[in-house]
């Protein structure tokens, strides 16, 4: 813990004492600087194991931001081109009227596919390449909501085979040589076999609501969002160590909060300042019907709305996960930050992450004052 940031270790103890964390970790890190690197609680309920400095938690969505740091060094190379056609990648995919979808459109989450038709389980999500094979075979959705809401799952699925197209690795290989190597992290989108003892075990909040929203059942484009069904009793993939080895590029990221952040912070030693300013700028903004608020998205990142996910600063960008976890940068004081948990809310109560990025930019601010 750097001098002067007190504040963020006492908001941290509060998430335990008054807020509810069961196990969980924050870290944010100035350039190399490592301002703060807190652990607490349980990494397992079951067996009462601590979460340590070495536990690792799954990231859910905030693997997209790792997802757009591949999309983005192919575009630095000029691989990838924003405006170019899906299809001039990966030809398949210009079946059932797709030929005119961009690579634009797959990043900011406009490409109307926004889950899979073909009903699939957890286990059959684990294969990449077939969840890319019925994605290229499947129509856009004729629903006018599609091209306007989050593609959770089909995300990952799509740039993956983006990666996979142009580069010839899939994206677990290509984030591991080219991004997590290079930075020295330890982060992984499908987890080694022999880091498996490492991993939390995760939990719905006793007010978790997702799995029971009555309007899952009433709406066909919300149900094909939640296919494969992934947060309810006898689907629930999170713990499975299958889940985890697996390339699910939606979700599946793993890896350590202190990673994560130096993830963040490092954006501009992996990338040209160009193409990192590229990132985080606004592509596409719009009110989205299915999540009910405003989204705001570059090259793969979340970019800041006015719901402030990603802390006080307005020009932050990342990424947020399922349950409340959230990962992201600050660029103006060049500093990565992450909350990673295990315990999962989706409650408007929870304030765990906020106000660990609040005491974090007070702190921040403080000390450039000083």
């Amino acid at each position: 813990m750097a001098p002067g940031f007190g504040q963020v270790a006492d908001e941290f103890g509060r998430n335990f004492t008054v807020r509810g964390d069961l196990g969980a970790s924050f870290a944010a890190i100035r350039d190399d600087e490592v301002l703060v690197d807190l652990w607490g609680g349980v990494a397992d309920r079951a067996t009462a194991r601590p979460w340590t400095a070495d536990t690792l938690q799954i990231l859910f969505s905030g693997t997209k931001g790792l997802v757009a740091a591949c999309l983005l060094l192919l575009i630095d190379r000029g691989q990838l081109t924003l405006e170019a056609p899906v299809a001039r990648y990966w030809p398949e995919f210009a079946a059932a009227g797709k030929a005119d979808v961009a690579v634009r459109d797959v990043v900011t989450h406009a490409v109307g596919l926004p889950g899979l038709e073909v009903p699939v389980t957890w286990q059959e999500a684990t294969d990449a390449r077939r969840m890319a094979v019925l994605l290229a075979a499947q129509p856009r959705s004729r629903d006018p909501r599609a091209t306007r809401t989050y593609h959770a799952v089909t995300f990952g699925w799509l740039c993956g085979e983006l990666v996979r197209r142009v580069d010839g690795r899939g994206i677990g290989q290509f984030f591991a040589e080219e991004i997590a190597l290079p930075l020295d992290l330890e982060l992984w989108i499908g987890l080694p076999a022999d880091l498996e003892a490492r991993v939390s075990t995760v939990e719905l909040a006793p007010t978790w609501t997702s799995v029971a929203d009555e309007r899952l059942a009433l709406d066909p484009l919300r149900r094909t969002i939640e296919n494969p069904p992934r947060y309810q009793l006898g689907s629930f993939p999170w713990n499975e160590p299958v889940w985890h080895a697996a390339e699910v590029p939606s979700s599946n990221g793993i890896g350590t909060a202190r990673s994560v952040a130096r993830f963040y912070a490092r954006l501009d030693q992996l990338l040209s300042p160009a193409t990192v300013r590229l990132g985080s700028t606004v592509l596409s903004s719009r009110h989205d019907p299915l999540m009910e608020r405003t989204t705001s998205f570059g090259v793969g990142f979340q970019l800041q709305t006015d719901t402030l996910t990603l802390g006080p600063e307005p020009g932050a960008f990342g990424h947020g996960g399922a349950g409340g976890s959230v990962h992201g940068r600050w660029p103006r004081q060049r500093l990565g930050f992450s909350y990673a948990m295990n315990l999962l809310r989706d409650d408007p109560g929870d304030m765990r992450a906020a106000a660990l990025l609040a005491a974090l930019h007070n702190c921040v601010e403080r000390e450039a004052a000083a």
